[in-house]
């Protein structure tokens, strides 16, 4: 695209807000991050009100919880009661993710060999 005067301005005077915001931001983040005095007052508060309990130890019952499910039953629960031939479950219903027109293709070809021939084409018969 063509470098616009206006785009050029907008560029430019953003440019100049990051400038001018870049103080108030930095001063934001640190105390986000609680590098400065205040933010260690406000993780002594929250200390009293809820209990903090270390990454290592969450990390660590994760694990063990993750062990105990693969125990359980490793693999996904699929649907086993679906053809493999025909994608069709019990109830006759194809999977979510197959489209109509692959479902009518399908269909077309099971009848086929059901009936022992295929549709008839549309177009001059002579």
């Amino acid at each position: 695209m063509a470098k616009s005067l206006r785009s050029k301005w907008k560029r430019k005077m953003r440019a100049e807000k990051r400038k001018k915001n870049a103080p108030k931001e930095l001063a934001r983040l640190k105390k986000a991050l609680s590098l400065d005095k205040q933010g260690e007052a406000v993780m002594a508060d929250v200390e009293e009100i809820a209990t903090v309990v270390q990454a290592a130890q969450i990390k660590k019952k994760t694990d063990v919880e993750m062990a105990e499910a693969e125990g359980d039953e490793g693999r996904m629960d699929t649907d086993s009661k679906r053809s493999k031939k025909t994608l069709l479950n019990e109830n006759g219903q194809y999977p979510v993710w197959m489209n109509q027109r692959q479902a009518k293709k399908l269909k077309g070809k099971r009848m086929a060999k059901k009936s022992g021939q295929g549709k008839k084409k549309k177009g001059i018969s002579w």
